[in-house]
């Protein structure tokens, strides 16, 4: 037998078999996110009970470009930068799992603009690879 070293894109993969077990998983994650983005709306948009197509719309604080791009790698997370934070979470999400995991199986379209710029960002992703931006 023969010990392999996955690559990030089939790590992902996995992953998100564990993370996105239906479309409700990614839109729990996607609205966690909105609210962590102190948002206070929010739209969601679903096509064939979300297994074609999912949007959320929000009016939070949005990324700028670097962190746009960061977000969907894995293990990327605003929330945990020492071991003490994983005991004084206090916002949904914080794995650093379910972007990445998103990404690696479907097409992303993320658009985002902070608050007081004037140009947002728009980045597009196919399994795990960023295509466009």
């Amino acid at each position: 037998m023969i010990i392999n070293i996955l690559d990030e894109i089939v790590a992902n993969q996995i992953a998100a078999g564990e993370v996105v077990s239906r479309p409700s998983s990614v839109v729990k994650e996607l609205m966690e996110n909105s609210l962590d983005a102190k948002a206070s709306e929010i739209t969601l948009n679903i096509k064939d009970a979300g297994k074609t197509f999912i949007e959320v719309l929000d009016n939070g604080c949005g990324m700028d470009e670097e962190d746009s791009k960061r977000c969907f790698l894995s293990h990327a997370t605003s929330k945990i930068k020492k071991e003490s934070d994983l005991h004084n979470l206090s916002t949904m999400g914080f794995r650093g799992e379910a972007l990445a995991s998103i990404a690696a199986i479907s097409q992303v379209e993320l658009k985002t603009k902070q608050e007081g710029k004037e140009l947002g960002t728009e980045v597009i992703i196919e399994g795990g690879k960023i295509k466009e931006e």
